[in-house]
């Protein structure tokens, strides 16, 4: 015979709606798949609040610093949030201390600055069916100030090194891909682009062993082929996995009667 469920008290039933109701609030994301998670899409700065699994009432806050993820513990006793040094009489309380951008110290002597809360809910692209991906969110000052602004995932940017038209010597740009574009500029700092790539042209990403450099891929266009570099193996594998995804979703959208592209 299974035990009937005992009904949550009051307080519990409305903390649990309070959470559930806070954006950047993940359930029962486990320790292993937060760092995945802020790993793969976050920055420098961002953070999310989830339940842990040491006992009822502690919850843990998993922050992006740099290349690596720090937890810290925050405790609900039932009647205030413990975090730190610091005590909070309510849920609105704490999540005011977030979008006030506190800095953490961690006991390795990491100094983290929360910059940008993350979202439970987001639409994926498919390539990141193995982890669980959102976007960050950028704070303010106040409570209401906690709203997305950020990309959409099918987003991407970053130094690539690309293969000259004419001359074919090889230059560092800035790439940004957003929406249906690939631009790319002089460096980080510029801008106007230097190029606007429509994707909607494009017929193919892959792999490039043709070049004497390594970590190289092309994009097939009907005048020109585009050869690009990256640092390092993973980081033209999601480059090409992202830009792979796009063209899918042009195809799919070709599909559609009466198409239309924004870009």
């Amino acid at each position: 015979m299974s035990q009937r469920q005992e009904p949550r008290p009051a307080g519990q039933q409305q903390l649990a709606e309070e959470l559930q109701a806070l954006g950047w609030y993940h359930d029962n994301l486990t320790r292993h798949a937060a760092e995945a998670l802020l790993l793969s899409n976050g920055q420098d700065g961002s953070y999310l609040l989830r339940k842990s699994n040491e006992k009822e009432g502690l919850y843990s806050l998993s922050v992006r610093g740099k290349d690596s993820v720090k937890h810290f513990h925050v405790e609900h006793t039932g009647t205030t949030f413990k975090f730190g040094f610091n005590e909070f009489s309510n849920l609105k309380e704490l999540v005011m201390h977030f979008a006030n951008q506190p800095l953490i110290g961690s006991e390795t002597g990491t100094l983290i600055v929360l910059k940008h809360p993350y979202p439970r809910k987001v639409e994926e692209p498919s390539i990141y069916e193995s982890v669980r991906v959102h976007t960050a969110m950028q704070t303010g000052k106040t409570e209401n100030d906690l709203v997305p602004n950020a990309p959409s995932l099918g987003t991407k940017e970053g130094y690539l090194i690309k293969q000259g038209k004419i001359v074919k010597n090889w230059k560092t740009r800035w790439f940004t891909l957003h929406r249906n574009e690939l631009k790319y500029f002089k460096d980080q700092t510029a801008t106007e682009p230097i190029r606007a790539l429509d994707l909607t042209e494009c017929s193919a990403v892959q792999f490039d062993y043709s070049q004497e450099r390594v970590n190289c891929f092309c994009l097939v266009f009907p005048l020109r082929t585009y050869y690009l570099c990256a640092k390092t193996g993973i980081e033209a594998d999601e480059w090409i996995k992202i830009l792979r995804w796009k063209l899918s979703q042009i195809r799919k959208q070709l599909e559609q009667p009466n198409a239309t592209f924004k870009s």
